[in-house]
């Protein structure tokens, strides 16, 4: 863990000089980001400009629930890179090959040779909007509850990784530019809402076959005090495990089936 943990911060720390050698490009990127970010939350905004109340929701619930679903989102895009271009960059392209020589587990290289800088953004504008909201709804967090956001922070981010992981792993058998990992990417969007506000079946998909339901609205509702909810909210640690688990077992697959380019 400690010779993982080293190399990440090496990882991050040259990657990071040379992003910022390019200070423009990084800055143009940094605000692109914020201001996607700025247009989520003003829709929510003009949401509720037109509704008093979106099927039970308030204002600030439903935006403490986007703040909240922003924070991990954030964290997973700082990582998220290297799984969109997978299929290109490591399988047709050949790059894998490289990654497979060196003394480290290919998942961690894959993960961590490039950073969404920019995308720490949204986990601070996530945590400022949280903050602004529990002083709104009179929210007071105990340790305990505090310790509880920190574990569905990080269930949530292993939830996205774990997805789209599996997703990735598709590469190994079909050799695909795109993939499939850009259409599962726009279904995020509709766990930055109640689920209650769509039919079953969207809601059984976001909830067990997809699972981002359990990395945005579940763990909200205790912090939003929505004790109907109390049993899913107690298993996303659960459905966090499960998911890394399926996808580290999926990505072993992975790599047992993968065949050099011979190039």
């Amino acid at each position: 863990m400690r010779r993982h943990l080293r190399l990440f911060a090496l990882y991050f720390a040259q990657y990071a000089k040379v992003r910022l050698a390019y200070k423009a490009d990084f800055f143009i990127a940094f605000f692109s980001s914020m201001t996607a970010t700025v247009i989520g939350f003003g829709f929510v905004l003009v949401l509720f400009t037109k509704i008093p109340t979106l099927q039970g929701w308030s204002f600030y619930e439903i935006l403490f629930l986007y703040a909240f679903s922003l924070v991990p989102l954030g964290f997973f895009n700082v990582v998220s890179w290297n799984l969109y271009e997978f299929g290109d960059i490591y399988i047709i392209q050949g790059h894998f090959d490289r990654v497979m020589l060196r003394p480290v587990h290919t998942l961690f290289q894959v993960l961590f040779e490039k950073f969404r800088l920019e995308s720490l953004q949204e986990v601070v504008t996530g945590l400022v909007v949280i903050t602004v909201c529990r002083h709104r709804l009179g929210i007071v967090m105990s340790a305990l509850d505090d310790a509880w956001f920190v574990l569905m922070i990080l269930s949530a981010v292993l939830i996205y990784v774990s997805v789209f992981l599996i997703l990735t792993c598709a590469s190994f058998w079909f050799e695909d530019r795109v993939g499939i990992v850009p259409p599962v990417f726009n279904m995020l969007t509709f766990g930055r809402y109640p689920l209650t506000i769509y039919n079953t079946f969207i809601q059984f998909m976001l909830s067990w076959v997809i699972p981002f339901g359990f990395a945005s609205f579940y763990p909200t509702t205790h912090f939003l005090g929505r004790s109907a909810y109390a049993t899913y909210f107690h298993l996303t640690p659960l459905v966090a495990a499960a998911f890394s688990l399926l996808a580290v077992v999926v990505w072993n697959r992975g790599v047992a089936n993968y065949s050099s380019t011979g190039t």
